[in-house]
């Protein structure tokens, strides 16, 4: 039983790493869209972060 928490509690810190990676991603994409002047691009990414939560 140990071994199955442990386990979900790994997968649940992998989920969370991902999502974290995710949004940093993101937010870096939106700021190099927002320095370059695309519109198009930001208001696409700022869907995707809705998206994302």
């Amino acid at each position: 039983m140990f071994s199955m928490n442990k386990k979900r509690q790994k997968l649940q810190e992998a989920a969370q790493a991902h999502q974290d990676n995710l949004r940093k991603n993101l937010q870096h994409r939106l700021e190099v869209a927002r320095t370059k002047g695309d519109m198009s691009l930001v208001r696409q990414l700022e869907a995707e972060a809705d998206y994302l939560g």
